[in-house]
């Protein structure tokens, strides 16, 4: 199919350097879409949102990749229809602002689901049986202090798995854990209870609860100002001295410091991370000098396959928009009676954009 006359401009902030999720530096799978409905991509190599602002003023679309995209840039945008984002989360976008201003925010909710529920029970498994300080003992040719130190692990069967918030990936945990024989219990106070039995997860109404029955806690909650810092000392305190905390999640949903507290002080027995409170990690965080824990550089999504479908489903998402359709993945489903989206006619993605 020949390629569209530019009709919408979509700007993104310009990489510095290079970028392992850009490296073609053409975006050639974003275009797949975009380029059927006449969307040209349009790098703006801002130093502060002021400068983003001016380039992205009559912008129809943006792609919230390489910086936030605040409440005053939304504010500063006076065409864009939709703001489209690679990933699950939606914290690198203000929504409320982009809501009121009727601007849809797109995300992508399902594409790499099973592989970070295949992280999480790779860091817990590992976390349980001492992987890293087995690992040590071995190398360190302390081989015959392995099997003594398992004196005082439990046995996995029978043991209870916490889950907090019951989303996708929530879900796809609570079916890898049942297996190992684990009872798994799940606190989300916005999720029918009926979704949790029906995947064999007890539902309990209280976080302290949850902490205080599980052997294996498991943070699943998206990053908001409602969850900021949800784990925080009382939960931690809530713990068995031999649980575990897992967090393949968000690294704002904990009170890092009453994490720290809580291994120093063996409120609980240790942890495995993939994210932390503020990333790149510092490398002088205690957290990455305990024994007791297992860390992992945000990367539990990561495959193969993840950043090519998440880069086409992106730009399908915003294509979608553009073309006068409501997207697969909204962020802010509320937006509708706000948005401008009628503004434009729907367009064929067989046909071409007027055609």
């Amino acid at each position: 199919m020949p390629e569209a006359k530019r009709k919408f401009k979509v700007v993104v902030q310009k990489q510095e350097g290079m970028s392992f999720d850009l490296a073609d530096s053409a975006y050639r799978l974003e275009r797949e879409a975009l380029d059927m409905v006449g969307a040209e991509i349009v790098e703006i190599p801002a130093k502060t949102e002021e400068e983003f602002i001016a380039g992205a003023r009559d912008a129809d679309a943006v792609i919230a990749r390489g910086r936030r995209i605040s409440a005053k840039i939304i504010d500063g945008l006076d065409r864009c229809v939709v703001i489209g984002l690679g990933s699950v989360g939606a914290d690198s976008v203000d929504v409320a602002a982009a809501t009121k201003k009727g601007i849809v925010v797109t995300n992508v909710p399902d594409v790499f689901i099973e592989e970070v529920a295949d992280h999480t029970m790779a860091m817990f498994l590992a976390a349980h049986r001492l992987l890293k300080k087995m690992d040590k003992l071995v190398r360190d040719g302390r081989w015959r202090e392995g099997r003594p130190t398992y004196l005082t692990i439990p046995r996995l069967w029978g043991q209870t798995f916490g889950l907090i918030s019951f989303g996708n990936v929530a879900r796809a945990v609570a079916r890898r854990v049942r297996p190992f024989g684990l009872h798994t219990i799940a606190y989300d106070p916005y999720i029918s209870e009926l979704k949790m039995t029906d995947e064999g997860v007890e539902p309990v109404t209280s976080l302290v609860e949850l902490c205080e029955r599980s052997d294996f806690v498991s943070m699943h909650a998206p990053s908001t100002a409602e969850t900021h810092k949800l784990m925080a000392e009382p939960h931690f305190r809530a713990m068995k001295p031999t649980a575990l905390f897992i967090n393949n999640g968000r690294g704002k949903t904990v009170d890092e410091p009453a994490l720290i507290k809580a291994l120093q002080q063996k409120w609980i027995a240790g942890a495995a991370l993939d994210v932390f409170y503020d990333e790149p990690v510092d490398t002088e965080n205690p957290l990455l000098h305990m024994d007791n824990v297992i860390v992992t550089p945000h990367i539990a999504s990561a495959t193969a396959r993840m950043m090519p479908e998440t880069r086409r489903r992106l730009g399908r998402e915003i294509a979608t928009v553009l073309g006068g359709r409501w997207p697969r993945s909204a962020v802010n489903a509320d937006v509708l009676p706000r948005t401008k989206l009628m503004r434009w006619q729907p367009v064929s993605m067989e046909r071409g954009p007027g055609g």
